[in-house]
């Protein structure tokens, strides 16, 4: 009787202590639940499943090292250039009083050039070494300048601006010879100034920062452009090969397609937007550092537009290259599927580029800015020229998200459908047969 009165304690404390767990374990949950909210849904563990294999991945952190570099190199090697550059050297054959040479020097700092004179016994030496490059330009008795070749009009490089300066100084040196004026007419004429001048609207001092905005909506556009097609063929990549090792099919018996697809959409694309703004971070910071003038008076809604396009670029073209990987198992079919998907984006970057290197937009581009699949190259380009009102920049982007949530209602019908079809590459003539009926 002793031995069953201990049972029945045991069984007891122990029936108790486990409804206490289990009491625990359901609180426990409901408050996860409750703080953690959607994160805590299928959707949420995809994607933070995505997350943390893009950041743990190999490819992510080679990629990002290599984008860093080439965005180092494009704004340090700029500056080390600058930095560096020659002086430029000035061959004088005979004499030169020190009024003109007070008069060159001052040519050159005008044109923002550093010189170095160089003494020429005669003007055949000195045209010898135009010949070999040795000089850069020879000043004969202080009224002839040679040259190697002949100076374009359209020429605007550093030793176009000194020859023009040094011509149009020494001219004018000569001149007060000629003319023979006092030494104290010659020194009111060399004192004067340029007239003030005004204008009748006020000054908006946005001359120099128009030129930047141009400058970093080209380079926006190319990274825009570059982080797109790595983006997509990660979704691309990542679809294919969890129907090829079959793992779609695990994890298809616990969450919906649309589960699965929404997440992984999700995934990527949180680890495509830390990797965006670490690149823009890391180019602002070392511009500043470097005293670049790459991004230097660059409008805050440049970047902006930028970085909001490049996110509703991604929104867009995801669900098609998501869709497309459902459709194919091997690496060779998806060859093929690659330039078609990409004519859009490839269409609308070298539309984008022509038009920011021209100058000005052109009537095609203001149109591309309103269609999805190339407006998150043309409306920056926009914006940088200020060729759009804040309206048309809006309604470009309402056009863009109705445009997006009809094609990820068609990818994920597409995906349903054709994710688990194995055995070749599935036609999207099947698909919409199958839809059909």
């Amino acid at each position: 009787m002793k031995f069953i009165g201990i049972t029945l304690a045991v069984v007891v404390v122990a029936a108790i202590r486990i409804s206490r767990l289990r009491r625990r374990r359901r609180n426990g949950a409901s408050m996860v639940r409750s703080f953690s909210g959607p994160l805590s849904s299928d959707v949420g563990l995809i994607m933070t499943r995505e997350v943390r294999e893009r950041f743990r991945g190999r490819v992510f952190k080679v990629t990002t090292l290599f984008i860093l570099l080439v965005v180092a190199a494009a704004i340090v090697i700029p500056v080390l250039h600058n930095g560096k550059a020659k002086p430029q050297e000035v061959g004088i054959v005979g004499t030169l009083s020190s009024s003109l040479h007070a008069t060159v020097t001052s040519s050159a700092k005008s044109a923002g050039v550093t010189i170095r004179l160089v003494s020429e016994s005669s003007v055949q030496n000195a045209k010898s070494d135009l010949q070999s490059g040795r000089i850069n330009v020879a000043i004969v008795d202080g009224g002839e300048l040679l040259l190697k070749s002949p100076l374009s009009s359209t020429d605007n490089s550093s030793g176009a601006q000194l020859v023009r300066s040094v011509a149009e100084n020494l001219g004018i040196a000569e001149a007060f010879q000629k003319a023979q004026l006092s030494p104290v007419q010659s020194e009111t004429l060399k004192q004067a100034k340029a007239l003030p001048i005004k204008s009748v609207e006020g000054s908006t001092g946005k001359s120099g920062a128009k030129n930047a905005n141009e400058a970093t909506s080209l380079i926006g556009i190319i990274l825009i452009f570059v982080m797109l097609q790595q983006y997509n063929t990660w979704i691309l990549m990542g679809v294919m090969e969890e129907k090829a090792s079959r793992v779609i099919e695990v994890l298809l018996s616990a969450v919906r397609p649309i589960q699965l697809l929404t997440g992984k959409v999700l995934g990527i694309g949180i680890a495509a937007l830390t990797q965006a703004t670490l690149v823009v971070a890391f180019a602002l910071v070392l511009s500043k550092a470097v005293g670049s003038t790459l991004v230097h008076g660059t409008a805050p809604l440049v970047i902006a537009s930028t970085f909001v396009w490049l996110v509703l670029g991604y929104t867009f073209y995801c669900w098609v290259y998501a869709a497309a990987g459902s459709m194919v198992e091997r690496q060779d079919q998806i060859q093929s599927l690659v330039l078609p998907l990409s004519l859009p984006m490839i269409f609308g970057y070298i539309m984008a580029l022509t038009g920011a290197s021209s100058g000005a937009p052109s009537a095609l581009l203001k149109v591309l800015a309103y269609l999805p699949p190339t407006a998150p190259f043309a409306m920056p380009v926009l914006v940088g020229f200020k060729a759009v009102t804040w309206w048309e920049f809006l309604a470009s982007a309402i056009i863009s998200v109705i445009c997006t949530i009809g094609i990820a209602r068609l990818a994920a019908t597409i995906y349903r459908r054709a994710i688990l079809r194995t055995g070749g590459r599935v036609r999207l003539r099947e698909v919409f047969a199958r839809t059909a009926r």
